[in-house]
């Protein structure tokens, strides 16, 4: 699947809408490369987790899904996520149990081979994500 950046006819096209939709559409393509590969399991619960904080900061902090992609590449599965945010993704300084969140950012960046985000003109964000295929 390549990226999408607006909605198109049919399901394959629609933008998801919730975290879960996401999810679904990665563990759809994921699963086209999982027979072949020893610790499948354990790569798709790490692409699984950097899908659920992506498309959970662009739904509650950058005002909704505009983009979303996936695809396979030789080496790496690429998520591409876009929002209606100028805003970077943070970490939050000195998090404990008083200030949650700001946890999900330095998470994707350790499991990720490669993160890239750049400014839409005219306002928001595509953050693309290549998940090593080890």
């Amino acid at each position: 699947m390549e990226y999408e950046g607006r909605r198109g006819p049919g399901p394959a096209h629609e933008l998801p809408t919730t975290v879960a939709q996401a999810r679904d559409r990665v563990r759809e393509v994921f699963e086209r490369l999982a027979e072949r590969r020893t610790g499948a399991d354990e790569l798709l619960t790490d692409m699984l987790l950097v899908t659920s904080e992506l498309a959970t900061n662009a739904i509650r902090h950058g005002g909704g899904l505009t983009g979303f992609g996936v695809r396979l590449e030789a080496d790496a599965l690429v998520l591409t996520v876009a929002d209606a945010s100028p805003e970077f993704p943070a970490t939050l300084p000195g998090n404990g149990p008083a200030t949650p969140g700001g946890f999900g950012w330095p998470l994707i960046c350790r499991l990720a081979k490669h993160v890239s985000i750049t400014p839409v003109p005219g306002g928001g964000k595509i953050i693309e994500v290549l998940l090593p295929l080890r």
